[in-house]
């Protein structure tokens, strides 16, 4: 299954068409798309009236809801933080390391247009989906 991240429902709710975007509506069909329960708050927190609130919470309520905080989560999310930090590597955002710790662990696919998950790719093997940029007139 594919996890989108904050960082793409962003834009699609948005109307935005980002590679990402794209994707999830190309293969939105075809491929389950979900999304974590830190992902739901993330991007709920981030709506500034309650007309769009209501909108969004709706549109987000279409995707398979994961619950994904528990006390090993976040040891194990602690340890994948750790692990980047001693390779000189900080991931800024806690809910990144528990949404890629939680994927990785599940063996889910992210899509994310983020660049703190890139670490998470390259030393620990997160798998991510790569759209391919659209093609310009």
């Amino acid at each position: 299954m594919v996890v989108a991240d904050s960082s793409v429902l962003i834009e699609y709710l948005n109307g935005n068409t980002t590679p990402q975007v794209i994707w999830m509506q190309q293969a939105g069909h075809a491929q389950r798309i979900a999304i974590t329960s830190l992902i739901f708050c993330e991007v709920l927190r981030g709506v500034r009236n309650h007309r769009d609130l209501a909108r969004v919470r709706s549109a987000l309520s279409g995707f398979h809801i994961f619950e994904n905080v528990d006390t090993e989560l976040a040891i194990a999310a602690a340890q994948n933080f750790r692990h980047l930090r001693s390779l000189g590597i900080t991931v800024r955002g806690t809910m990144d390391c528990l949404n890629a710790t939680f994927c990785l662990r599940q063996g889910h696919i992210l899509l994310h247009n983020n660049r703190d998950f890139d670490a998470f790719e390259q030393h620990l093997d997160l798998r991510v989906v790569h759209p391919a940029e659209p093609q310009r007139p």
